[in-house]
């Protein structure tokens, strides 16, 4: 087919979205998205082959929404609204057509409702499948909600799934395809896109999109504003489903909610004097001192994914 025949095909299916149109669109030398807010929020992730998927355990559209999701959650932790994604593909040859057009669907499928869309990209040929997205999002006249805002006093809440990615993960790890729930969210994250922008609404003065784990994540929030987060585990959701695979497992569920990442949850630190209200669950506090305590105890257990460790 070659470069510009798969080009052709791809930019076809982000075309066939309902989402509203750019100025410029895929086809020229760059795409120009309207900016009302006069800033624009941009975020970038890579995600390879083997590394961060595999083609065995998650399907081509599993892979699109993928990587969509957690860039898209990015932005949604700025407090701001996705507008649009730029996608690169570097792509071995013989990938099959139809698994990329599936790849395309699924970036596509995961855009729609927020209103974004694919605008744009580039494509090369690769030993090694590899997928790059970056995404951009319009703040709407609201300052972004930054990692170093949170102060003594503040509560710390999150909103969304934690521990079900890894819980998946550990899954298909041992060779399993079920429970579906936990393989489904290591697949398809699930992240709360509108609890973003309303976090911000709401006073969040820092929030992190949860990526790499609980603690870890938290923890950046920690060294950005010059403080202390203690977490108490008591507080955090440890659904059933949780608690049978790890029982099945031989593992300890809250092991998957504290350092288990992939589930792009948000946590946020608001106002002590004005904790949010559901969905997002209060889980700790901000007091003076640096880094995360768990139980008044530092955390001794790996905190979360380092791709370097």
């Amino acid at each position: 087919m070659g470069e510009f025949g798969l080009v052709e095909r791809l930019t076809a299916r982000f075309a066939a979205s309902t989402a509203p149109e750019p100025a410029v669109g895929p086809g020229d030398d760059a795409a120009v998205l309207a900016a009302p807010d006069g800033r624009v929020v941009a975020t970038t992730d890579l995600l390879v082959d083997g590394r961060h998927f595999r083609r065995d355990w998650s399907t081509a559209e599993d892979v699109g929404r993928k990587a969509a999701a957690q860039n898209l959650a990015d932005v949604a932790a700025m407090g701001a609204h996705p507008t649009g994604l730029l996608v690169g593909l570097a792509v071995p040859p013989d990938i099959q057509v139809a698994w990329l057009e599936a790849l395309a669907d699924g970036m596509r499928a995961e855009c729609e409702p927020l209103g974004a869309r694919v605008v744009g990209g580039d494509v090369v040929r690769c030993d090694t499948l590899t997928v790059a997205v970056t995404a951009l999002g319009d703040l709407r006249g609201r300052d972004p909600v930054r990692r170093d805002g949170a102060r003594p006093g503040d509560v710390v809440a999150y909103t969304g799934r934690l521990g079900w990615a890894a819980a998946g993960l550990a899954v298909l790890g041992r060779g399993f395809r079920s429970p579906v729930g936990v393989v489904a969210a290591h697949r398809r994250p699930e992240p709360p896109y509108a609890e973003g922008p309303r976090a911000a609404g709401l006073g969040a003065t820092a929030m992190v999109d949860v990526s790499d784990g609980l603690v870890a994540d938290l923890q950046h929030v920690a060294v950005a504003s010059g403080v202390g987060i203690e977490l108490d585990t008591a507080r955090l959701e440890l659904p059933a489903k949780l608690r049978d695979v790890g029982t099945a497992l031989g593992i300890d569920p809250m092991t998957w909610v504290l350092a288990g990442g992939e589930d792009h949850a948000l946590a946020a630190t608001f106002p002590g004097a004005s904790p949010p209200p559901e969905p997002w669950r209060v889980i700790g506090r901000v007091a003076r001192g640096r880094g995360v305590v768990v139980d008044g105890s530092a955390y001794d257990a790996p905190g979360g994914w380092d791709h370097f460790r």
